[in-house]
């Protein structure tokens, strides 16, 4: 036996540890959630989503992907299956308070998107686009929710309101608007909670009006009803969009009470809004809540942090929900990519906020004159819609929209 050999036996197997995946609960299945999912299973986590519903929600109103946000897609290989689910609208088309036509444009010179490459999907489109994903690399537990979160030293003990308890490295909040992650960590909405000054109602309805491919927008000053048929179907999505000097709290409570008060704003109102309001009466999937945004100082704590509508919610006037919530998903993951919680975090803010708050700010630079409040307000809108219905331009969409570049966060192996 020679000398190596000898050294071969009596050598100690050594043996290689790696260090244990962080772990990491998401609160929330709708945009931000599976897209943040997605990005902490490719940076090493271990990932856990918790949702309420009994399964990922399809159907829902058509959101817009703009600006930085088709970056992401693009990265996550998902853009090509949103292209396919792509919705043609052709024409916007603005009423007055008889029924006569204003106004008929092109949906991108009103809403600041470039035509051609900006995307519009129904929500349940890309989320279902999402959840496949990312759904055989992440652990889905639905209907459930987080009941209570207690941070320790060595991470976030949350136990569930179906039962049962379990320790994360980090939590995440993207549940939304109203979210219970932030009220668990923070406080109350209100905190935070910017109301714009309008509440609205959506649901779906019959297409008795032909529409196909076109959004028609009603208004007198303080209201608004639009009929959105997204494709040749028997269903249009109704939206009646109202101003109320604050949020009507009794609504919230009561579903009679919020179907009583939007039958009262639009008593009087004529072309289709009559129908519209029987049809609501008989809606099945109405959606009432106020026109607000979420403005937080910060958006994190500890071991939590928040993303997408629970941490920056921007308004519908923006049409940058979703768009914001995919972007700060990829910029959270990647900023938690090779640093602790507290460096990832303050990253995170870091190099989002500035994006953040300029798309949130979209709302005082134009947006909400889509929803005039005075007779005066309503005619200066009405002469910039025939402005453009007159002299079109092709329009190179809002610089907010495309204001952040995506750094390249290296994967962990």
């Amino acid at each position: 036996m020679t000398r190596t050999d000898r050294l071969r036996e009596t050598r100690p197997t050594r043996t290689v540890r790696t260090a244990p995946k962080r772990t990491a609960l998401i609160s929330g299945a709708g945009v931000a959630g599976p897209a943040l999912a997605f990005w902490l299973n490719r940076h090493g986590f271990t990932v856990t989503v918790v949702e309420k519903a009994g399964t990922f929600r399809g159907g829902g109103h058509p959101v817009d992907v703009r600006g930085t946000a088709l970056d992401v897609v693009r990265r996550m290989g998902i853009l090509p299956r949103l292209r396919d689910m792509h919705i043609d609208l052709r024409r916007l088309t603005f009423l007055d308070g008889d029924g006569g036509e204003v106004a008929s444009v092109a949906p991108h010179t009103v809403t600041g998107g470039v035509a051609g490459r900006d995307l519009e999907v129904r929500r349940g489109d890309l989320t279902a686009a999402l959840y496949t994903t990312v759904r055989d690399d992440v652990e889905f537990l639905f209907d459930d929710s987080v009941d209570t979160l207690h941070q320790t030293g060595h991470g976030v003990d949350v136990t569930f309101r179906g039962g049962g308890s379990r320790t994360f490295d980090m939590v995440f909040g993207a549940d939304g608007l109203h979210s219970r992650t932030r009220e668990l960590l923070f406080g109350p909405e209100g905190r935070f909670h910017r109301y714009l000054g309008y509440c609205f109602a959506g649901f779906t309805m019959r297409n008795t009006f032909g529409l196909s491919h076109e959004l028609l927008m009603w208004n007198t000053p303080g209201r608004a009803a639009a009929l959105y048929a997204v494709e040749d179907e028997d269903a249009v999505h109704a939206l009646l969009t109202f101003t109320h000097p604050e949020p009507p709290s009794d609504a919230f409570r009561d579903p009679e009470a919020r179907r009583n008060l939007v039958a009262s704003v639009f008593a009087d109102a004529g072309w289709k809004v009559p129908a519209m309001l029987a049809a609501l009466n008989d809606a099945d999937d109405l959606f009432f809540d106020t026109v607000g945004q979420i403005r937080m100082p910060r958006w994190s704590s500890g071991r939590v942090a928040l993303v997408g509508d629970a941490a920056y919610a921007p308004s519908f006037l923006t049409g940058q929900g979703s768009s914001l919530a995919l972007v700060g998903a990829y910029m959270l993951a990647g900023s938690l990519a090779d640093r602790d919680h507290t460096a990832g975090f303050a990253a995170y803010e870091h190099t989002t906020r500035e994006f953040v708050t300029l798309n949130q700010d979209q709302v005082g630079k134009g947006d909400a004159t889509l929803f005039p409040t005075t007779a005066r307000a309503l005619e200066q809108r009405n002469d910039m819609l025939r402005d453009i219905e007159a002299t079109p331009s092709a329009a190179k969409g809002r610089p907010a929209h495309s204001a952040l570049t995506l750094p390249d966060f290296t994967p962990r192996p």
